[in-house]
């Protein structure tokens, strides 16, 4: 009796102590390794992390200035110009900010930071929880404050480059949650929920997984939650 119930706490783990420490909040910077602006603002994000929900987008638009970004994406890039389109920007730039799909600033704005993080968690959110599964990831949403499409981040906690060429040359650059992937994996209508079991790819044990509730056309977030590595992963 003792193994299978030890069985079925191994199958489905919630979110540890220290991710639901943070707030239901999500912190998003576009930066670059090759920005001369950008390590300022990774390492505020580095800080931001015990308090917020955070992801670090690396976006391709610099690739061309003599040091390609190993973890730049032109999803990313295409993510950030629809911010840009939502926000109403002349151009999008790095290091950018944007504090739950709401407001958007320079990435290096620790008193902005500090102050659209408080302001965020003062909204009220749908009730959010994740646990990892022997089949991968369970989903639960309850009550969203209004429609929203449901996405999944997968993360790498964290990573370091010796930046050899370009504007950082010479400058090791730490990373925390460096984003692999996002993708849409449901909806949930207002006043609705989800449940869901996500499959999720072999080596995301070794990812933080994020989970946010965002309104169509790069909106609000509406909610967000994050679970930790469940296994050691050796430094990027």
């Amino acid at each position: 009796m003792f193994r299978i119930l030890l069985a079925g706490l191994c199958a489905m783990l919630p979110a540890a102590a220290g991710d639901r420490d943070r707030a239901p909040v999500l912190v998003e910077l576009f930066t670059s390794e090759g920005c001369s602006s950008c390590p300022p603002a990774d390492r505020l994000l580095q800080q931001l992390d015990a308090r917020a929900i955070v992801l670090s987008e690396h976006v391709d638009y610099w690739d061309h200035d003599g040091w390609k970004d190993r973890f730049s994406s032109p999803s990313l890039t295409a993510r950030q110009a629809a911010y840009g389109r939502q926000f109403n920007v002349e151009s999008v730039y790095t290091p950018e900010m944007v504090v739950d799909g709401a407001v958007e600033f320079n990435g290096s704005d620790a008193g902005r930071a500090a102050a659209e993080i408080s302001r965020a968690n003062q909204r009220k959110k749908a009730g959010l929880r994740l646990w990892r599964t022997s089949a991968g990831l369970r989903v639960e949403v309850d009550g969203a404050p209004a429609s929203v499409e449901l996405f999944l981040a997968l993360a790498v906690d964290s990573a370091r480059s010796q930046v050899s060429a370009g504007e950082n040359k010479g400058r090791q650059i730490d990373h925390v949650a460096v984003v692999e992937s996002i993708r849409k994996i449901g909806a949930a209508k207002r006043g609705g929920g989800f449940r869901g079991e996500i499959e999720l790819p072999s080596g995301a044990a070794r990812e933080r997984i994020v989970v946010f509730l965002q309104e169509a056309g790069h909106g609000r977030i509406q909610g967000a939650a994050m679970l930790g590595p469940a296994v050691a992963a050796p430094p990027l």
